[in-house]
């Protein structure tokens, strides 16, 4: 792969010559090329910037060095290879690691490292009609330049290429591979400061292994990253648009077991049964589960108003649970967004999905049917119930 980067700045890009990197491009598995931008002004002040058209605060980089600078680098390309143009600034597309597999699959990338106010958009505009330009964004605030933007995608981008990282299967495990955050990791010693490392680790049960990183990831992308669960970024329910979903906590223990039994008497009315096991169940019970299943649950303004909850399960599937609505929101779609949301905390390899409801409870078994759920006479569940799955 051919990158090259136009800043200020070049000196800002020495650590790319640093570690897994700076081996890439020694070994010419990177070609890296920097540029002062500076080199293409032909007055005594090397002048790269000027005030904005139209008034306003700071300065707007001039398109006469960028131009030339742009062409010197695409002029000395394969003319077979149309390079991608990344351009960074808070107004460009969010940066995440699919961005970052999409660019390892090009032969060239170009960096426009801008500053003060940013690069007059006639630039953009031009090379628009030569290259792939994609403006591009490292999150919701500002630099004051695009040096750091561009460090960071060249090494996200460039340890995905063939060859740069030693153990390629550590790229499929890490945080975001899966849209998953990462599992805690741990090494010697077995005991650090009275902290020890969890003894699943130690057991050499592969399997129990596989399960608690699984487990592991899933909790912590529900506590800091809520939004990674579903590519859909939020409810859209009117009025709802501010509901907030993360992972229950013991705090949420009595306002969830209030909403279960509001909820569960509706089923215990439909099934015509007083003997559905979560009707019985105690605050403990509810409270020890947490520790079993990985728990969401939605509030709006504070309100309790749904939750839905997975685990893995030793057969390798992913069982679902209590997906519930406050009575008073019920048939409005949050059922089916809540399931949605614990359905995508399944792990890759989870090769099933399954749950169960009541034999006749008519709305959630149309639910689930629009969902892809089918008759599954193979699970064990409660007398009255009916199970249900479906294959990922």
């Amino acid at each position: 792969m051919r990158i090259d980067i136009v800043s200020i700045f070049p000196e800002y890009l020495a650590p790319l010559r640093l570690s897994l990197l700076g081996k890439a491009v020694r070994d010419g598995v990177i070609d890296l090329g920097v540029h002062d931008l500076r080199a293409f002004t032909h007055d005594r002040h090397r002048t790269v910037d000027g005030t904005p058209y139209g008034g306003g605060a700071g300065m707007v980089m001039r398109p006469e060095p960028w131009g030339e600078a742009l062409d010197s680098i695409m002029e000395s390309g394969d003319s077979g290879v149309r390079p991608t143009l990344l351009v960074p600034t808070p107004a460009g597309r969010p940066f995440d690691q699919r961005l970052a597999h999409e660019l390892a699959e090009r032969p060239w990338l170009i960096f426009a490292c801008g500053r003060y106010e940013g690069i007059d958009q006639r630039v953009i505009d031009e090379y628009a009609e030569r290259a792939e330009v994609i403006p591009f964004s490292l999150g919701d605030y500002v630099l004051n330049g695009g040096e750091v933007a561009a460090l960071a995608v060249t090494e996200a981008v460039g340890r995905l290429l063939p060859g740069v990282v030693g153990n390629p299967e550590s790229l499929v495990e890490e945080s975001h591979s899966d849209g998953l955050l990462e599992y805690p990791v741990y090494t010697k010693p077995p005991l650090w400061r009275g902290r020890e490392v969890p003894a699943v680790l130690l057991g050499g049960d592969h399997g129990a292994i596989t399960r608690w990183r699984t487990e592991q990831s899933m909790i912590r992308t529900a506590r800091t990253r809520p939004d990674l669960l579903h590519p859909s970024q939020g409810l859209t329910v009117p009025g709802l648009e501010d509901a907030e979903l993360r992972l229950a906590e013991p705090g949420d223990v009595a306002e969830l077991f209030t909403l279960t039994k509001a909820c569960w008497v509706s089923e215990a009315l439909a099934n015509e049964r007083l003997d559905i096991p979560v009707l019985h169940e105690t605050p403990a019970e509810l409270a020890a589960d947490l520790r079993n299943w990985t728990t969401l649950v939605l509030r709006d303004h504070g309100r309790l108003i749904g939750s839905a909850r997975g685990r893995m399960g030793e057969d390798g599937a992913f069982e679902i649970g209590r997906v519930m609505v406050a009575p008073d929101l019920q048939g409005r779609g949050i059922g089916r967004w809540l399931l949605e949301r614990i359905e995508s905390l399944a792990p890759e390899d989870a090769g099933e999905l399954w749950l169960f409801t009541g034999e006749r409870s008519s709305d959630n078994l149309r639910m689930y049917r629009k969902a892809g759920y089918r008759p599954d006479r193979s699970r064990q569940v409660p007398p009255g119930a009916r199970a249900l799955s479906k294959r990922r």
